[in-house]
Formats: C-alpha cells, structure tokens, sequence
C-alpha cells in the first residue's frame, strides 16, 4: 500500500509566546514491511529545527522558535509504503532490551480490575500469541471507543473503569494487561488508513507490540480488533504514551492556547498532486 500522509498541528495564543521548545515523534523509519518513499517536517515560523533519536530509537524533531509566537503550525508530510507482515516487526531499530518493556507506569499500572480481567485470558499452555490475541478480542469487546471521557492523562485503570475511552485508552490497558502476564509489551504511535474511504482523521493512531517467543515483535490494534496490517504506518514507541506522543514541549508566556489538528491519510494516488508535494521552503528532509 502506497500511503500519503499530512499531519498539521496549530497553535494560537491569546498572547505572544515569549518562547518555546517542542519535541517532535512524527517521522517514521524503514523497516520491513514499511519504506519511506520521502518524508518532510516543517515548522511554519522561523527558528531553529534538528533531528535526532530518542532512547527508544525513535526519530525526534526539536523545534525553537527565533522570536515570539502567537501562531506556530508544525506539518509533517510524505509517502509511505507499507506491506503486509503478519503484524510482525523485523529489523526495526531496536536499542532497549525487551526486559524494559515489563516496566509499569502511571499510565499502564494494572489495578486489580486489570489484573483479574488478564488473569483469566491467560493460557494453561503456554501459548502467547493465543493469549494475546484473547487480550485482544476482549479489550476491544469489553472497551467502548469514545473521545469524551479521556484525555492525555487517563491511565489504564482509569479507562478501564470507564469501559470507555480513545485508542490510546485501549492500547494503555493492552499494555498493562500483557505486563500482569509478564509479556513485554510496548506503546506505538503512528497512522491508520481506514478501509471506508474517509482520509481526513482527528487524530493519529495508536496500538502495541508484544514480544511473542520465536516470532519478535508482534503488533495488535485492539481499537480495531486486529493485528497490525499494512493500513498501519509506524513512527514511535515508548513506555505509554509519554514516550511516544507526536508532540510534546513546553512554553513560557502564551496565554490561554488553542490547540487544533488536521490529518489526512489516504492511498497517494487519491492525493492530488497540490496536496502532497513538499513544500519549496527549507524544512528537515529524512528519507
């Protein structure tokens, strides 16, 4: 599947922003089942944009504005092509060891509630891949989707009381469930190219990987209900959704902020050629 994406974040402040720092997760990398045709990420204000990685391997942007902002709009663009895998990821950058990815976190701690509902998904044999596809099913059977209730803040437990939430909500109980069974599991974060023909989203995607003995790194979508497909474009992973989110960064001064995104994922070949060709100004470049 041949994949055009582009992702604006804006910003408004009610008073100029006397200055800023952003960090940005928004470039995926290659590996199998996924190539990057040609990627973009460019801030719409002047100021000073590097790439670099995080310790997860991830691609990080960070963004300082050379002068005050009242608006700041960050896109990042581009062509990607993906193929099926099985959801399984081979030859990604890889620089922590999977005993990280047993770790808890406020937002991936199982209370009770999640302790008990894993526990009786688990199997008797020993069969992993057949316990998380179980954990699977039931998170997306028993967790509602809904973008009310939740927010960047909700953990696992939270969310789970709720039987309500966003697909970071459903991953971050995905995550805390494969924990309690002692499964390494991990958060991504990237794109989802929906079957129906709707190419502009809210928001990007979120799902997991687990490590499976004898296959690696398997992905799971427990919003959707499946396992990662060639729909699915890959850019961060992390602990929970801290260590992963698109952007995150902080600001002296602003005011109150209004915050709004635009999002289109759809087959490049449905993208006019207006809308996905980069941008003639100097911006970052990673292919």
């Amino acid at each position: 599947m041949r994949l055009a994406i582009i992702h604006e974040t804006s910003y408004r402040y009610t008073e100029p922003a006397r200055s800023m720092l952003q960090y940005l997760r928004l470039t995926p990398r290659d590996h199998e089942g996924q190539h990057v045709v040609r990627w973009r990420v460019e801030p719409s204000d002047e100021g000073k944009l590097a790439a670099g990685s995080d310790h997860f391997g991830n691609v990080v942007h960070t963004f300082s504005a050379d002068q005050p902002v009242r608006e700041l709009t960050l896109r990042a663009e581009g062509i990607v092509e993906t193929s099926d895998t099985d959801g399984i990821v081979r030859n990604a950058v890889e620089r922590m060891p999977e005993a990280c990815f047993l770790r808890e976190t406020v937002l991936t701690t199982a209370d009770d509630a999640i302790r008990d509902f894993a526990a009786g998904l688990g199997d008797s044999r020993g069969d992993t891949l057949a316990t998380l596809h179980r954990l699977l099913m039931a998170i997306n059977e028993t967790i509602r989707f809904d973008v009310e209730p939740t927010n960047s803040g909700t953990s696992a437990a939270e969310a789970f009381a709720l039987r309500r939430g966003v697909c970071q909500d459903l991953t971050h109980i995905f995550v805390a469930a494969s924990r309690h069974l002692h499964i390494p599991c991990r958060y991504v974060s990237g794109y989802f190219h929906r079957n129906d023909g709707v190419d502009q989203q809210d928001a990007g995607h979120a799902w997991a990987e687990a490590k499976v003995p004898y296959l690696g790194w398997v992905g799971f979508d427990p919003t959707n209900g499946i396992a990662v497909t060639d729909a699915h474009v890959r850019v961060a992973i992390g602990l929970d959704y801290h260590g992963a989110a698109p952007i995150r960064g902080s600001r002296r001064g602003g005011g109150t902020e209004n915050l709004s995104v635009r999002l289109l994922v759809g087959l490049a070949q449905r993208q006019s050629q207006s809308q996905i060709q980069a941008p003639s100004e100097p911006g970052s470049n990673i292919n």
